[in-house]
């Protein structure tokens, strides 16, 4: 079907926009000015009148989860949970309301020590107990790295003293020498024998619940880490119903997390290689993890911790594995994107990836995703390999506020340096880690553009010659995100030959106050020229 946009404001590229635009069959045919596009589009065309509304190409998130997040919005909601009361109460709302069986696991995600009021600690499993003795509880903090479980849950997965710590990871032991419930990096292997197995059926639905839900927010692609070895057959499943049923909201990028030397080659040979698909749904890369989060003090630094001079971090592979896994990926032209967050964690990628990137040509778009604690050397390193940076602006909101406690302040000066970045060169897509923080997309600008936190402070903003202006920060989030999942020829600008990806936006984010942007809104949202989303 012909459709035509016009009487608008559509951004074409930096400093350059148009008043209409012309989609058929899911493809941009026409930008420019109302008679031109007007004239050329045939006869018979809808014609939308945007009464001077704001188009922008639909936002692509470099990085996130969503079939966590399709899972989480059913689950126990502890974001912003003020205090550890909070989420005990939340805990018991949740069964008051849902019933569940006894035996039958309560899970919730979203909780941060660090907003309590009542006891900055992290939950243990004698603060659970007080939400239920008859249902095995888990709840995991906001940055999934870090989660607290009930006496119940321990016993029905036998893990007592006697369990040994398991390798990347470790669960901390209480004053009677018995586990308190705290689980680092580990909990979802230690725990899959209590968590309800998944099907295709269950997955097609977490994905159809968060696809909804990105579609409402302008979001028209996903570059999404969900697949691993155990899931990847039912991954396929799931992604194919959705197909089938016209329920792919969203275009899906798949981010990989395969892990296993031994079994990576053949997995590349059975397809679930970077470029495997087609613009619906497509194979990316392989994800890796090589610290967890600052929040949790898990993040691998080079040094200790400011706060703590017994912490340096969790390294969850080892350097030998590491390397195996990218060689490996190289070889077989497969881009690999490494979570790491400290900047021990990020040097060590860096390395890695140094040994396979032939003068500074980063052939296979190997990139790193979050890049928090960096000083400038480290950012040099980008710059001269080529190495991608998937970044996620957003996490300022609570991280500015402990950042220079973890880390001391001449480190917290040269970190989270995404003006620096696009200054020097590094090719830096936007995404947020949903659900580690909400997907909203004018959440993830605004922290960009104003360095503040979404209460709108400080005043003058965090570091504020790491700010970005709008313009840089919606192509981050549009034309580098094409970049980073090789579809620059095709997504991310609102141009001829382009997929008609767009949204349309109830206000200016180009003119409007920084602090409005956090208001703004999608009115419609388009994939391939078909609306998606309609307010």
């Amino acid at each position: 079907m012909d459709r035509v946009l016009y009487n608008g404001k559509i951004y074409v590229e930096r400093d350059r926009f148009a008043q209409a635009l012309w989609m058929q069959d899911g493809v941009i045919r026409a930008v420019g000015s109302d008679d031109s596009v007007l004239g050329e589009a045939p006869e018979g065309s809808e014609r939308i009148d945007l009464g001077g509304a704001t188009v922008i190409p639909g936002f692509n998130d470099s990085h996130l989860h969503m079939r966590m997040l399709g899972e989480n919005l059913k689950l126990v909601q502890l974001h912003n949970a003020a205090s550890l009361q909070e989420v005990i109460d939340r805990g018991r709302q949740f069964i008051e309301k849902n019933a569940p069986l006894p035996g039958t696991l309560v899970a919730g995600f979203g909780w941060n020590q660090d907003y309590f009021t009542d006891a900055r600690r992290m939950p243990n499993r004698h603060d659970l107990d007080q939400v239920s003795t008859e249902h095995p509880v888990y709840f995991a903090r906001a940055c999934g790295h870090a989660v607290s479980v009930n006496t119940l849950a321990l016993q029905m997965a036998g893990i007592t003293s006697g369990t040994p710590q398991p390798e990347g990871g470790q669960f901390e032991l209480g004053e009677d020498g018995q586990p308190n419930g705290i689980f680092h990096e580990c909990a979802s292997r230690m725990f899959a024998d209590i968590t309800p197995k998944v099907t295709a059926e269950t997955i097609a639905d977490d994905i159809a619940t968060a696809m909804a839900y990105a579609a409402s927010l302008g979001i028209t692609c996903v570059q999404s880490n969900d697949y691993n070895e155990e899931n990847r057959h039912e991954m396929d499943a799931a992604l194919a119903l959705l197909r089938e049923r016209g329920g792919l909201l969203t275009r899906y990028y798949a981010q990989n997390a395969f892990t296993n030397p031994g079994t990576l080659a053949a997995l590349f040979e059975e397809g679930y290689a970077t470029g495997r698909g087609d613009d619906l749904v497509r194979m990316g890369p392989l994800k890796l993890f090589v610290d967890g989060s600052l929040g949790a003090r898990t993040a691998l630094l080079r040094g200790r911790y400011a706060d703590n001079d017994k912490a340096q971090g969790i390294q969850t592979l080892s350097d030998e594995v590491f390397d195996e896994l990218v060689r490996i990926a190289d070889e077989a032209g497969v881009s690999v994107v490494t979570h790491a967050i400290g900047d021990g964690a990020i040097d060590k990628v860096l390395c890695s990836y140094e040994k396979v990137i032939k003068g500074g040509d980063n052939k296979n778009r190997h990139g790193v995703v979050h890049v928090q604690i960096t000083d400038k050397p480290m950012l040099q390193r980008f710059v001269d390999s080529g190495v991608l940076a998937l970044i996620q602006p957003i996490f300022l909101h609570y991280d500015m506020y402990i950042v220079g406690d973890r880390v001391g302040p001449e480190l917290e000066e040269t970190s989270y340096a995404f003006g620096s970045m696009v200054r020097m060169g590094i090719r830096a897509s936007y995404g947020t880690d949903c659900p580690v923080e909400d997907l909203n997309p004018f959440e993830n600008v605004y922290t960009a553009v104003a360095r503040r936190d979404l209460k709108c402070r400080p005043e003058g903003g965090y570091f504020p010659a790491e700010a970005v202006d709008v313009q840089t920060a919606i192509d981050c989030y549009t034309a580098e995100s094409a970049y980073s999942c090789f579809a620059e020829d095709r997504l991310g600008r609102l141009q001829p030959g382009y997929l008609a990806d767009l949204v349309v936006l109830d206000a200016d984010i180009f003119t409007v106050p920084h602090e409005d942007i956090l208001k703004i809104r999608p009115v419609t949202t388009y994939l391939a020229g078909r609306p998606v989303y309609r307010r």
